[in-house]
Parts: structure tokens; sequence; C-alpha cells
């Protein structure tokens, strides 16, 4: 396989300047909403067992509000906790292998290629990467001082994560031939398959040292003072490798729908949940269906390893369960905030009025991706083009640029 296409990348906006601990809530530090604590979940690589699905529907039915809200780094959110039901969510998740670490826990922001290791459309399988990286990350205590909304990015070479802007990342050039990304660009330095794990962790360490010697409060690479080149200098001080530079290829607006043959001949399904809300019975439907099941970024859910004589059958129980399959749906252009009544700060419940749109055929820019949102905060925008639909004390605005 040649080496992933590739584009220009972003120029550089000007960094936040963080005067405040970073608060980014997690399965233990859990963040005050309008509608009750709000829990995040961090699932490394979106990756999932049957029965650990089972679980979380079973903690967002009996402590939540009943639902499972799929975010833009495959992870998972429970909202409408009541009071005190951290302890008993994090002794389900704890029970579960979900929170193998309360120090680490909000640390480990991870994405991997979709169905790398499945669809032969990869190098390498970037899964393995995933399962390595978490394991070095909490076996090593300096590391749970990463901010919560660092993010690491694991790209078989397919191109479809690595354009995330992860702080520390890498993209597969060829089954042996890995490079390092940095605040979402090549750092240049290069490490075999089975070296590159040990890369990325050492780049999170000089992530944290030179956050200390700017003396930053930085959440993110690229909020420090040239910081992807800083960290790059931190590590070449050892014999390492390099290679030309090469552009990080562009996130996909939208990941894959529909069906997927896999190499062993089996197939997997990759739907796309409305609003990125799951309800506690569509995922307990998906955890019957198979072994595991990968999130993605484009909060879809891929169900793999079905036989052909359970494909149909699958297809159809999860469709009448509400995912959808289908490539030129309007639920692939649609994204929200929370609204009403889960933000305070949001002037209406954005989430019923865009389905009421989507329903009526009535969205607005002619149906173009949109994020509509209840405030102008805009929480929850999506990377790209994007029509902003606002809403106001008198209605929604309007904003395409």
């Amino acid at each position: 396989m040649s080496s992933p296409a590739v584009s220009s990348p972003a120029p550089s906006a000007v960094a936040p300047v963080r005067d405040r601990v970073d608060a980014c809530p997690g399965a233990l530090q859990t963040h005050p909403a309008a509608d009750g604590e709000l829990a995040r979940v961090r699932v490394p690589g979106g990756a999932l067992t049957a029965a650990q699905l089972r679980v979380l529907a079973a903690a967002a039915r009996e402590l939540g509000d009943g639902h499972l809200e799929l975010t833009s780094r495959g992870n998972l959110q429970l909202r409408g906790l009541r009071p005190g039901a951290q302890a008993q969510l994090g002794a389900r998740l704890a029970d579960a292998g979900l929170l193998p670490s309360d120090t680490h826990e909000r640390a480990r922001n991870s994405l991997a290629s979709t169905l790398s290791g499945r669809d032969g459309a990869g190098h390498v399988d970037a899964g393995r990467w995933v399962t390595l990286f978490d394991a070095g990350l909490r076996a090593d205590p300096s590391l749970a001082e990463l901010p919560g909304r660092f993010l690491a990015t694991f790209d078989d070479g397919r191109g479809d994560v690595a354009g995330f802007g992860g702080d520390v990342g890498l993209l597969a050039l060829a089954p042996d031939r890995v490079a390092l990304l940095i605040g979402g660009t090549d750092s240049g330095l290069r490490a075999t398959a089975d070296d590159a794990v040990l890369l990325a962790l050492a780049a999170a360490r000089a992530f944290l040292a030179e956050r200390t010697a700017q003396g930053s409060t930085a959440w993110r690479v690229t909020e420090l003072t040239d910081g992807p080149a800083r960290i790059t200098t931190r590590l070449s001080g050892r014999s390492r490798d390099f290679g030309p530079v090469v552009e990080v290829p562009a996130a996909p607006v939208v990941g894959p729908v529909g069906a997927v043959a896999q190499l062993d001949g089996r197939t997997a399904l990759i739907g796309v949940v409305p609003l990125g809300r799951l309800t506690a019975d569509q995922a307990e439907l998906m955890a019957g269906q198979t072994a595991r099941v990968q999130l993605t970024p484009w909060r879809s859910v891929v169900v793999p390893d079905l036989a052909e004589d359970a494909v149909d059958d699958a297809a159809v129980d999860l469709f009448r369960g509400g995912m959808v399959f289908d490539e030129a749906s309007p639920w692939l252009q649609v994204t929200t905030c929370a609204g009403r009544p889960g933000c305070a700060k949001s002037l209406a419940d954005v989430r019923a009025d865009a389905v009421a749109a989507v329903a009526t055929r009535t969205l607005p820019a002619g149906g173009a991706r949109q994020h509509w949102v209840g405030c102008e905060r805009r929480c929850g925008r999506p990377q790209g083009d994007v029509v902003d639909v606002v809403a106001t004390p008198s209605g929604y605005r309007i904003e395409e640029g």
C-alpha cells in the first residue's frame, strides 16, 4: 500500500490561556449539569466487549437518564446521574474492566482506525497499539498528570483518525515504518511498528516536561509555545530515526457506514446513532449481536464479526432499533450540543428541534452539514466546514461560512 494521501495542515490558531485547573469530566470526577451529574467513561480505541456494553446500559438505566452519549473521541457519557451515584458507577465500571486505574482514568483518550486489523485497509492493526499504549500509560505514575483533554491517535495508514489533531499519534507509512505525530503534525521521527508505542509514550512524557519548563498549564500540545517543535527536540537527543516529513491526512467529515466485508469472510455493520444518543435498549441490542463493538469519532458504532447467515437479521434488528445505515441519511450531517434540559445556558431544546427538522425534511441550508447549538458557546462543534444553527431568544440564526 502506498503512503496515504496528504492535505495541507490548518492554519495555527491563537492558543487559549488556561487559567484554571482542567476540569474535564471523568467516571469519578463528574460534572454538574442542569439535568444532574455528567460522567465520561474513557474507552481507549473505542473498543468495548459485549459484557462491558451491557454494564454501561444497566448503569445508564439505573443511575442516569437511560442514555449513553457517544463523543467525538469514541468515549461515552452518562447524563442525569443523581448526587452520590459516582461511587456506584465507579464500582460497576471497575468490575467490568472499564476503570483499570483511578489515577489515570481521565488521561485514557485514544482513537484508533475503524475496523483496523479486520478489513485489510491499513498496514498494521492499530488496536494492538491502543492496548500497549494504554498499558504503558497506566504503568507510569507521571502520566497520570496528563490533562483530561490530551488525545492519542493511532492510524493504521488508511488516514481516518490521524487528522483529528491528537497531541501524540502514530501513522503507519508502511508495515514497519511509522511516523510519530505531535500536535497533529508529522514530527519527522520514525519507528518500527514494534517500537512505535514506546516512542508515543516518550512523546507524552516530553509534553509534560515541556509544559513544566514553560511554567504552563496547557491542556494540549498546541497550547505550548512552539509545542510540537520543542517536544520533537526533546525526543531527538537520543539516536533516533528520521524521515521526510509528510503532511497528515485530513480527518474525513463522516466515517464509513453500512456493511463491510472482513478479511476472515465475516461482515461488520457500521451504523450511525442519531445525535450520538444511544438508549440502554439499543446498547443491549448491539451486545446481543456480537462479542465486541467499536465506537468511532463520527458517533457511529461498528458491530463486527457477523457470520454470513446472521448479517441480514442483525441489520434489520439494529435498523428497527434506530441505527442508520444509509450513507445519504441526513443524520450523517446533523450534530447538536446538549441543549435543554441538560444545559442551563441553552436557549432551546436543540435536540428535539433538530429531530423535528429531520423528520419534516426542513433542515436549513439545504441540509448541508450543520451543528445545532443552544447558545453562542457552540459546544461540541465538529471540525471542518459546518453550518451553525444557533438558538437565540427569538428563534434560530443560521450562519453559513
